[in-house]
Formats: C-alpha cells, sequence, structure tokens
C-alpha cells in the first residue's frame, strides 16, 4: 500500500528456515520569501546527507577463525552456539518476541560435545529488527534445556554457551557472551534528524528575526510586495487559493479560502508516505506493523483520508455558494473517482518491466481506488445533505456548541449504519475452516491453529468476491507470520473504515468553517474531539498491542485504528491550526508545496520509483546509512519539484 510497496520480505540467514489533468494558475510568494525557503529546504536536504553519510554503520564481516567466515547482511547478528554437553544433541528454536501467540521454528541443530574441552560449535544469523525468543531443546528426548529472549544488535558477535555448573547440583546453564560488540545502525537517522531539527530552528529563528519591524522598513525597500492569486480547491490536493494571505483576510471572506494548516497537514502525511514507500533507510520502524501495532509508516495514509475528508467539505461548501448546481457537482465527484480508481489501477501493477502482465493477476485494490471509493460515498453524503453554513456562526461568538455535529446527523447516521455493518461482517460473518470473529494474522500466529485465517472475515471476503491473485501477494504479515494466503490492506471491508476516517476529517473541516471566529473554540473543539477518539481506543484496545477487543490493525483498518489516528490528527490540527492560520509563525514549507500539488508527487514518485536520480546502485547494500541517504534524497527531490511546480503555477488537477 501506500506503503505496500513489495519490498523484499525480510532477508534473514539462510539457516533462518521457517523464520488527465490540466494546469491551474496558482499565486507566488515574494521572491525573497521563496528563495529563502527553498535555500533552507536544500540546506536541510544537505544536512541531512551529510549527517547520514557521517554516521557509521557499515556491514563487516565477522571473522569465525580459519574454518569458516559468515557474511552477515542487514539488520543481521552472528550468534555462535557452543554445545558442551556430551551425549546430548541440541534442536535450536527462535522466533521474534513480537510474533504474538507463534510457533516457534527451527534455527539450528547443534551435535554433542565430542569430548571434554571441546565444544561442539555452529555458527547462524540471527535477525536484530526486534527481540528475539531462543529455546533450546534435546534433540532426543524433545525435552527444553533453556529459554533466553535477547535483543541483538546489527552486525555484532555473540557466543551462546550451553555446558553443566558444577556447584553441587549438575544442572545445565546458558550464557549469553558479547564477543564482539554491534554497530549502532540508529545513528544515521538519529543526527540526520537532530541535525534537521536544530537546521529548522535555527531557519526559524533568521526568519523570525528578519521579521521584527526594525528590519522589515529595510528589506521592503529591496523586495517587492508579495502577490496573491486564487486557486481552484479540490478535494485531493489540488489548489484552491494559494499566496499567503493574512488570517484576518481569511476570517472576513464571505467564500472560505484554502486554510495552509490543511495543506500542510497533507504534504506532511504525503512527504512520509514518499519516504516510507521509497524505503525509510530500511529501518523496520518505517515499514508497516507485521499485524496489530503502529510504526510511522501506519500513521501517513489515514492521515491523507482524513485531511481528505477536511477538503470534501471545505471545498464543497465553496462551490456551492458560488451557485454550482448540486447535479453538476455530482458528475463531476463521480468522474473524479473513476479516474483516481483507474489511476489506482495502473500504478499498483507496474510489472512493464517483467514482460506482460496477465488479466488473471492484476491486483484491484490499492491507495487511489481506497482512496476514490472513499471520496465518492464521503462526497456523495455531503452533497445530498448539505445545508448553508448558519450565518450566527460567523459573525457572533455565541454559537451552539454542537451545531456543527446536530446539523450534520442525516450523514451521522449513515456513517453509524456503515460501522454497524463492519462490524457485524467482522464478528458475525462464517468463515470456512476459521473461528467466527477471527482478527488474526493466520500464518505462524495463534499457535498455528489457522494458518489460512488471515484477517478473518475481511481477507475471505476479498477472496470471495475478488479472487486471491487479484489481491497484494506480499502483505506485511508474511513478515513475522510467514503467511501465504494473499492479503490486501486495502481491501473491500476495510473501505468501510477509510469512510469512517474522511468523515471524521469532515467534522474537522465543520469546526474550522462553523466557528472560523472563534480560535479558542476551535481549538477545545479540536482538543475534545482528540481525548473522546483516544478514550474510545484505550477502551477498545484496553491499552495494549494485542489483548483488547479490537486492537489497532492497520491490515484490517480496524475501528480502533480508525480512532486512534483521528485522535492524534485532531491533535495535529490543534498545533498547526494556530501556528500557521492564525498567528502565521510557521508557514508550513517545506511541506505545504506537496500537499498542493499531492496527486501529482504520489503518482509521480511511484511511476519514477525505480529511475535514476531517486534509485541508484549502492556502494554497500546492506548498509542503512545508504539506504537512508539514497531514500532521503529521493523524497526531497519530490519536495523541490514540487516547490518549483508551485513557482511555476502547475498543478494537476483531476
Amino acid at each position: 500500500m501506500m506503503g505496500e510497496r513489495p519490498f523484499a520480505a525480510e532477508q534473514r540467514g539462510s539457516q533462518e528456515r521457517g523464520g488527465g489533468g490540466g494546469a491551474r494558475p496558482a499565486g507566488g510568494m515574494s521572491r525573497a520569501g521563496g528563495a529563502g525557503r527553498a535555500l533552507a529546504a536544500l540546506l536541510l536536504a544537505a544536512s541531512v546527507l551529510s549527517a547520514a553519510l557521517l554516521a557509521p554503520g557499515g556491514s563487516p564481516t565477522p571473522d569465525l577463525g580459519k574454518k569458516r567466515r559468515l557474511e552477515l547482511k542487514m539488520d543481521q547478528a552472528l550468534l555462535l552456539i557452543h554445545n558442551e554437553l556430551p551425549g546430548t544433541n541440541l534442536t535450536v528454536y527462535w522466533n521474534f518476541d513480537r510474533c504474538y501467540h507463534c510457533l516457534l521454528q527451527v534455527l539450528v541443530d547443534v551435535s554433542q560435545s565430542r569430548k571434554p574441552g571441546e565444544p561442539s560449535i555452529e555458527a547462524v544469523a540471527v535477525s536484530t529488527q526486534h527481540g528475539s525468543i531462543l529455546q533450546l531443546n534435546d534433540t532426543a528426548e524433545e525435552k527444553q534445556v533453556c529459554r533466553l529472549e535477547y535483543k541483538f544488535g546489527e552486525f555484532g558477535n555473540y557466543s551462546l554457551l550451553v555446558k553443566h555448573t558444577h556447584d553441587g547440583v549438575n544442572e545445565i546453564a546458558c550464557d549469553l557472551v558479547v564477543n564482539e560488540k554491534p554497530v549502532d545502525s540508529n545513528l544515521p537517522v538519529s543526527i540526520a534528524f537532530l541535525v534537521g531539527l536544530v537546521l529548522i530552528i535555527v531557519v526559524s529563528l533568521l526568519r523570525f528575526s528578519l521579521s521584527l519591524e526594525d528590519f522589515h522598513d529595510w528589506i521592503s525597500k529591496a523586495i517587492n510586495s508579495q502577490e496573491t492569486d486564487g486557486l481552484i480547491n479540490s478535494e485531493l490536493g489540488s489548489p484552491s487559493r494559494a499566496g499567503d494571505p493574512p488570517p484576518e483576510a481569511w476570517r472576513q471572506s464571505a467564500t472560505p479560502l484554502r486554510l495552509r494548516c490543511v495543506d500542510t497537514f497533507r504534504g506532511i502525511a504525503l512527504i512520509l508516505m514518499v519516504f516510507v514507500n521509497y524505503g525509510g533507510g530500511r529501518y523496520w520502524y518505517f515499514r508497516h506493523a507485521s499485524w496489530n501495532g503502529l510504526t510511522v509508516a501506519d500513521l501517513v495514509f489515514p492521515w491523507f483520508v482524513f485531511i481528505m475528508g477536511s477538503s470534501i467539505f471545505l471545498s464543497m461548501t465553496s462551490v456551492l455558494q458560488r451557485g454550482c448546481p448540486k447535479f453538476r457537482l455530482l458528475g463531476k465527484i463521480a468522474w473524479r473517482s473513476f479516474l483516481l480508481i483507474c489511476i489506482g489501477i495502473v500504478i499498483v501493477n507496474p510489472n512493464y518491466c517483467l514482460g506482460p502482465l496477465s488479466w488473471e493477476k492484476v491486483r484491484i485494490p490499492g491507495v487511489l481506488q481506497r482512496l476514490g471509493g472513499t471520496y465518492f460515498v464521503v462526497a456523495v453524503l455531503e452533497l445530498l445533505f448539505a445545508k448553508p453554513v448558519p450565518e450566527i456562526c460567523t459573525s457572533e461568538r455565541s454559537c451552539f456548541s454542537l451545531l456543527d455535529i446536530t446539523s450534520s446527523w442525516p450523514q451521522w447516521l449513515f456513517v453509524l449504519m456503515l460501522e454497524g455493518v463492519w462490524l457485524a461482517l467482522t464478528f458475525f460473518l462464517p468463515v470456512p475452516g476459521c473461528p467466527t470473529g477471527y482478527l488474526g494474522p493466520g500464518g505462524l500466529g495463534d499457535w498455528g491453529k489457522y494458518p489460512n485465517c488471515t484477517g478473518g472475515a475481511a481477507g475471505y471476503i476479498d477472496r470471495l468476491l475478488l479472487g486471491g491473485h487479484h489481491l497484494y501477494q506480499h502483505p506485511s504479515s508474511a513478515v513475522l507470520y510467514h503467511t501465504e494466503v494473499a492479503y490486501d490492506p486495502e481491501g473491500i471491508l476495510g473501505t468501510i473504515n477509510s469512510i469512517v476516517m474522511a468523515f471524521l476529517g469532515v467534522q474537522a473541516g465543520k469546526i474550522l468553517l462553523y466557528y472560523k471566529d472563534q480560535t479558542k473554540g476551535i481549538l477545545i473543539r479540536f482538543a475534545a474531539w482528540g481525548c473522546f477518539l483516544g478514550f474510545i481506543s484505550v477502551a477498545l484496545t484496553k491499552a495494549s498491542e494485542n489483548e483488547g477487543f479490537i486492537p489497532v490493525n492497520k491490515n484490517l483498518w480496524s475501528i480502533s485504528y480508525i480512532t486512534t489516528l483521528s485522535s492524534f490528527a485532531f491533535f495535529i490540527l490543534l498545533v498547526l491550526y494556530p501556528v500557521v492560520d492564525v498567528k502565521g509563525l510557521w508557514t508550513g514549507t517545506p511541506f505545504f508545496y506537496p500537499g498542493m500539488n499531492s496527486i501529482l508527487v504520489y503518482v509521480g514518485h511511484e511511476v519514477f520509483a525505480n529511475y535514476f536520480p531517486f534509485r541508484w546502485r549502492l556502494g554497500d547494500s546492506e548498509a542503512h546509512k545508504e539506504h537512508l541517504v539514497q531514500n532521503t534524497v529521493a523524497t526531497a527531490l519530490w519536495v523541490l519539484i514540487a516547490y518549483v511546480l508551485y513557482k511555476k503555477k502547475v498543478f494537476w488537477k483531476i
């Protein structure tokens, strides 16, 4: 997905077995301001790259002596297992500690000690992405000898010593010894983040200093006054109003202008999405969670859906205020949804380098397909029940505190009915060979009882209606749980909850428009929604990753996943709105520019992902820092492209 680019499933050692648009003009900012922002963006990218390049993180090849060498790959460590037990062969089992209720997999067999003082030694590569569970059994008796949990470090060298103790009782001890310290694989991304943060602070302080009155008169003599132009707003990132109008201009306008915080939020989600899709430096927390839980990669698509919902309401209100007939607007909504779905199907089937693609294996679901379907339902719903914004809310400070909700009761009723459908199908639909209401990953999960039940009802509906060959073939659940059935995270059932997510974004848009003269009221409502949705998430998950009634799960787009990410979204707007639109302390740079051209950036980064300069041959493909440099450069290039297109007043509108 957005994310579901098939990065090769996690690499382990060989012995870990089982283990059509148009251009629209947009206003520009001042030449000096634009140049300053461009320079700041380039400096930021340069700092990130230099920090990553200077940080350690190579891939050494440990020396195991004269007899053997074992070349380690990224996110692996060397483990030497010393069996000093005479007459006892050992079988070593292994798995990640994050693999919930998983069967342990055979890692290696270690023969018995030949004679006292000469242990039998086996060398294996173990993964370092998560903590590991190691269990040693007596091969003949299938009796557990010892069990331990340990978090190995990348390219570290460890020895596991299995021997008898001689302290009066003949017991077996398993001691883990560090022979060679691992490298800090997180150091490149940590340094890059800190340097980038410092640079942003410095640039912000300089910008604040130059905005002081003492400097303003001097600068104004050298640069022209800032220009503003109008754009047509669209729900998915095509422009409506550009330039940098002060908050007062938006407040005094009868027709709502485009809020910079909305485009900034969209740009943040989009740039994170691009970085994640390009690899995220091959760090596990920039990949999707294997099943339950959250990583950085799991945040961005729902936020994009959320902010799409906000844009739907703001732009539709603007268009209706200008007198556009509803029937004509309905046609535009249907056409835009159709285009998104068609473009999405083309993008998720990039087999042009592998020969002709068979129609029997075309993937149908995808990110843009999900956006197109969600957009159509939410936009039509708002169009059918659209009401003028009450004047009392825009002109007076006293306004019924729940008017933004009560005026939308038909939409709320429809959305709650949809959620009821999701709950009913998820927990009561009979799935052949699987327990009713199953929410697990299948594969090794649940002690291997339901290997082909990945996703429960969601997976079953997709395989039944679309066919297994038309789904995503490399789901993230395969990484930890070794699932073998196809499963699509952008499937049919999950679309219901993406509609719910977009409608919560609509609610945020209504708050911004209904109470646009009341900054305090807007912030209170954002905080209230964030807390309310957060409370629902805690209740559904029991504040745990795997033990709740409905765990947070991106693959299922579970309702707890929606409430959790929507809660985060409201809190982000709680920060962005006053900082960007009310006080003007931040213009949203550099995220504002890709947020204004989101469809172009998304489609472009997918289509050109494997082309230079977005990808090139690495000197050391097993080093995080080189992947981090490559992915950061590729992401920064799309920010630069979006900035240039913004200055050229070119936007892709569908």
